[in-house]
């Protein structure tokens, strides 16, 4: 259970990450703010922690869950 789990959990914070991101908007923006490039900073940070949590459920599932 714990493989699923981490998966699910991995991939609701890889999207979240990705709506922060999309919502800060472009980079290059001249008009884009202080708080816009903060978060783009957390939405990449989540980003990271989601594709670590799912590649931690596919190491689970490799190893049958015994870790």
């Amino acid at each position: 259970m714990g493989e699923l789990t981490d998966k699910i959990k991995g991939n609701v914070n890889e999207l979240v990450g990705k709506a922060k991101q999309a919502i800060a908007g472009d980079p290059a923006d001249p008009q884009r703010t202080h708080a816009d490039d903060k978060l783009d900073a957390e939405g990449k940070l989540q980003e990271a922690k989601g594709k670590g949590q799912q590649f931690i459920g596919k190491v689970k599932g490799a190893l049958g869950d015994d870790i």
